[in-house]
């Protein structure tokens, strides 16, 4: 999918002092309290901000924390993060607007001087953003547009679309607005696009997905998709217990979603056709309870106790995980192996980081696909660079390799 660039739309517009510019960024990050957890996405969406600023441009930025009910809630606030945005643009002034749209952000907007930036209050404080209403959306689109001058005369707003993390979803600030605007892909939605083309076409072999997190369901049609394009599929996390009782095997209180037992059976079946290794733990970390005090040890995977549960891979997957992904050139990782907040139950997801950066060190291509896989590796310990890619959209990147058309991409293209 060829989407119009940063690039194309800065050089069909010329110069942007003066313009306006209405930027769709990703900033859904954790936070304890105001305090962010894991900056990742904000540090990500710096470099787009920073083109656009360079180039004289008036940059507002709309974004969501949070999943608020299209009402405000002061707990998913953006004013947190526009303290770290401030922070990271020293040189630059920030402002913070504690509305969307209308009133205190419009007139924020109206202010703004050139190589300025303003951080509006979170999207889905309305109702609009997310609605299935058409009309619905495309009038809180048009108030997005306005903050930028709408889309009239000689200093119309221009729109950049630059949270990967949503363009899974028809909403207002993703979909609706770029029919309004002149618009382009950002630099972080080009990167991220780039990056799940090579997952697409031709991968460098030999090709390895490894898949965790809690529910196999969640993940089914990626399954399915890339039984047929990749090498090996590695299976951890929660997960897993639906692939081992699949096989007949006794899974205890694990984590297991009988319904979809059958279905998994058949991809194993489908696997074995069509040549595709499924690599699945050898043993596990199995606890009494969910708890980082529970009584906790290390039993084979065939053998997990009736009274306990599966809550990480063992330290023989572990170093069977490390040695199917030594010889790979591609990886593409999402969900942690087990529940890594809880240390007893991180040493899965250590491993298999790990044996990604050497995957790394050795010239391959290591994704680690967005969510919680990437608050993990930041978690503990591991550095960006440690890998080829870390996404900044869990859901959109699988959507991308299950082969759906995303509507905040098809906009763009």
């Amino acid at each position: 999918m060829a989407l119009t660039s940063l690039d194309d739309l800065v050089a069909a517009q010329g110069d942007l002092r003066g313009r306006r510019v209405l930027v769709r960024s990703d900033l859904n990050v954790p936070l304890d309290g105001t305090t962010i957890t894991d900056d990742g996405r904000v540090r990500a969406s710096v470099p787009t901000w920073q083109r656009l600023l360079d180039a004289g441009a008036r940059v507002v930025v709309v974004a969501h924390l949070g999943r608020p009910k299209g009402a405000p809630e002061a707990k998913y606030s953006l004013a947190p993060v526009a303290e770290r945005v401030r922070e990271l643009l020293p040189s630059t002034t920030v402002r913070f607007a504690g509305v969307t749209v209308g009133g205190e952000a419009q007139e924020a907007a109206d202010a703004l001087g050139d190589g300025e930036l303003l951080l509006v209050e979170n999207l889905r404080f309305n109702a609009g953003e997310t609605s299935k209403d058409d009309a619905e959306r495309a009038a809180f689109a048009r108030e997005l547009a306005a903050l930028v001058g709408g889309a009239d005369g000689p200093a119309a707003g221009l729109y950049v679309s630059d949270g990967f993390g949503v363009v899974h979803r028809k909403q207002a600030s993703v979909y609706d607005v770029a029919q309004l605007l002149p618009h382009a892909a950002g630099g972080l939605v080009e990167a991220e696009t780039a990056v799940l083309q090579r997952l697409t076409t031709d991968p460098a072999r030999p090709y390895a997905v490894v898949l965790g997190g809690a529910k196999v369901s969640d993940k089914l049609a990626v399954i399915e998709n890339l039984l047929g394009t990749a090498d090996r599929l590695l299976v951890g996390g929660g997960m897993v217990f639906t692939f081992l009782a699949a096989q007949g095997h006794e899974v205890g209180k694990s984590l297991l979603e009988a319904d979809q037992v059958e279905t998994v059976r058949g991809y194993l079946a489908t696997a074995a056709e069509r040549g595709v290794e499924v690599v699945l733990p050898v043993d596990v970390v199995a606890a009494t309870a969910f708890s980082a005090d529970a009584d906790h040890e290390v039993v084979p995977a065939d053998a997990i106790p009736a009274d306990r549960m599966g809550l990480d891979i063992g330290p023989e997957s572990a170093r069977l995980f490390a040695e199917r992904l030594a010889d790979t050139r591609t990886v593409f990782w999402n969900g942690p192996m087990g529940a890594f907040e809880m240390a007893p139950y991180a040493e899965g997801t250590r491993e298999l980081a790990k044996a990604l950066a050497e995957v790394t060190r050795a010239g391959g291509l290591t994704v680690v696909g967005g969510g919680d896989s990437a608050a993990a590796v930041r978690s503990l310990g591991f550095a960006d660079d440690d890998f080829g890619h870390i996404s900044t959209g869990g859901g959109a990147s699988l959507e991308y390799l299950e082969g759906k058309t995303l509507p905040g991409l098809s906009v763009l293209s």
